[in-house]
């Protein structure tokens, strides 16, 4: 059966995040059968890490407040969660399934697919952020 996506709940989810005046800063979307549906939702990076489960695959969507000595910039990346438990058949319909979300989900400035905790470490994707990110003005700081 070919997986769906709840478009507007997940749209409604996602916006959440995007809304800069109220505390959301992730989201995840989840499988229900074979519908994506959102799922968690918090304040703290620390919240989500504890969604990924090595048995479940998820995406999800995190607002992170980055930039240097001279600005500061809202910025979001849209991570695809595999647990190291995961079958085979599912870790391969993750990819295809992932169109359907970025459908939804279409503002970003990285896109991370993780199979392994040390990955989701918060400096480990402000980094990733950092290197998308352009302009780096804290080099003339030294």
């Amino acid at each position: 059966m070919a997986t769906k996506i709840d478009k507007e709940a997940c749209r409604e989810a996602y916006n959440l995040v995007r809304d800069d005046t109220n505390e959301t800063s992730w989201v995840t979307f989840i499988y229900d059968g074979h519908t994506i549906v959102p799922g968690e939702q918090g304040a703290t990076y620390e919240e989500f890490i504890s969604a990924c489960k090595d048995d479940i695959r998820l995406y999800a969507y995190i607002r992170f407040i980055t930039g240097d000595a001279m600005s500061k910039r809202t910025k979001f990346v849209l991570i695809t969660w595999i647990g190291e438990n995961v079958g085979g058949l599912q870790r391969a319909k993750t990819g295809t399934d992932k169109t359907l979300v970025k459908d939804v989900v279409q503002n970003f400035a990285k896109e991370l697919v993780i199979t392994d905790h040390k990955e989701l470490e918060e400096d480990y994707i402000r980094n990733e952020l950092k290197k998308a990110g352009g302009a780096n003005y804290d080099a003339q700081a030294e």
